[in-house]
């Protein structure tokens, strides 16, 4: 019974994202609104990664010197330097691996 409320909340969810795709056509948004919604992925994704690299499984803050906080900010700077997403992340994994092994 669960499955199937799961199942049903995740079309609606699907539906009601898909709508704004495929219903919405972007030539009927005027300049403002088109300029405002290229803004949306650098607000969502820091929503996104922030849990991931600076809170624990219990939800507390985790001391600055841990792997993920550092290979982090590589990717920040290399992310900034480069303007490539390909590169960004993959200078995060490897610097995430390299300092995991140096760290413990």
């Amino acid at each position: 019974m669960i499955w199937t409320w799961i199942f049903i909340a995740g079309i609606i969810t699907f539906l009601t994202r898909y709508s704004m795709i495929a219903l919405i056509k972007p030539n009927t948004l005027n300049e403002t609104t088109k300029k405002a919604l290229t803004y949306v992925p650098s607000a969502v994704f820091p929503a996104i990664i922030f849990p991931a690299v600076f809170l624990d499984k219990q939800g507390d803050f985790i001391y600055i010197l841990s792997p993920q906080i550092l290979a982090f900010f590589v990717a920040v700077i290399v992310g900034y330097l480069s303007k490539n997403v390909i590169f960004t992340i993959a200078s995060g994994l490897i610097s995430f691996w390299i300092f995991s092994y140096v760290l413990h």
